[in-house]
């Protein structure tokens, strides 16, 4: 009876374990303003709420594209700092493996190596390692860049597959670096806090070997909180073949994003209150 009694315990340990993957961001809502969450419209088929967790903390927010293996948007905190850099291989996401005890990110060699999992398990589940090396014209672009984080471990967790999508190499190195690394300064220099939610519109192309989407468009919303009483929003985006970033306000953003998408709700990124200016 006692062994039966800790076999239950022990199976509701791991059922609780798997619980970061869920239906809502309920288990970090600090990363969006207000715990506010985008709308539902930006949702896929077969979507993954993950809350980023390294390290034993979270860092940021996704929302996964299980059939296209590519994040549907990141949302975070915007705090850039002098982080030691980490290394930067890539980690995958254990809990999009079925039913599991794991609650953060982890090295591939690790999970087969270490744990135990089967290749093709990680590779049935999400994007691995092997599909970006195949890539060619093509970077692994972070929707929420290590620059963009102040702490080392913060730097760490963004080097992982579930934050990352197949980014036109010429765009990557040369215009969308320039607003992550330039662009973004100037406009934060006065916001004491920023939420920023980054993210890619599906294509209609797949790469390696049709297992991964390629996005057709990179985005980016920020929402600055200036003092108590005043906010300040803006946005950017750029076609994933071309070198150009267009800066655009939030509603002008969100407006080609629902036509985007094609949908006939209206895409909304942040909670009201960061009005638009």
């Amino acid at each position: 009876m006692l062994g039966l009694l800790l076999l239950q315990v022990l199976s509701s340990c791991l059922w609780l374990g798997h619980s970061e993957v869920v239906k809502t961001f309920a288990s970090c809502p600090q990363f969006f303003y207000e715990g506010t969450f985008p709308n539902d419209v930006l949702e896929p088929k077969n979507p993954a709420y993950i809350c980023q967790r390294y390290s034993n903390s979270y860092h940021f927010a996704t929302l996964y594209d299980r059939d296209r293996r590519i994040p549907v948007y990141s949302a975070y905190k915007y705090k850039p700092g002098s982080g030691k850099r980490p290394h930067t291989w890539s980690f995958v996401e254990p809990q999009l493996i079925g039913n599991n005890s794991f609650k953060a990110m982890e090295r591939e060699w690790a999970l087969i190596k270490q744990y135990k999992f089967h290749f093709n398990q990680i590779k049935d589940s999400q994007a691995v390692l092997d599909d970006y090396e195949k890539m060619l014209g093509l970077d692994r672009g972070q929707l929420n860049p290590s620059v963009h984080q102040d702490s080392t471990d913060s730097k760490t967790a963004t080097f992982t597959l579930t934050n990352i999508v197949p980014q036109d190499s010429c765009l990557y190195i040369r215009q969308w670096n320039t607003y992550e690394s330039e662009i973004m300064l100037q406009l934060t220099n006065t916001c004491r806090t920023t939420y920023v939610i980054t993210g890619a519109v599906p294509g209609n192309n797949y790469v390696a070997e049709g297992r991964v989407n390629r996005p057709s468009h990179i985005w980016s919303a920020a929402c600055c909180l200036v003092d108590i009483e005043h906010r300040k929003t803006w946005g950017a985006i750029a076609e994933n073949d071309e070198e150009q970033v267009k800066l655009l306000t939030l509603g002008e953003l969100e407006d080609r994003l629902t036509r985007l998408y094609g949908r006939e709700k209206k895409v909304t990124l942040f909670k009201n209150a960061c009005s638009q200016q």
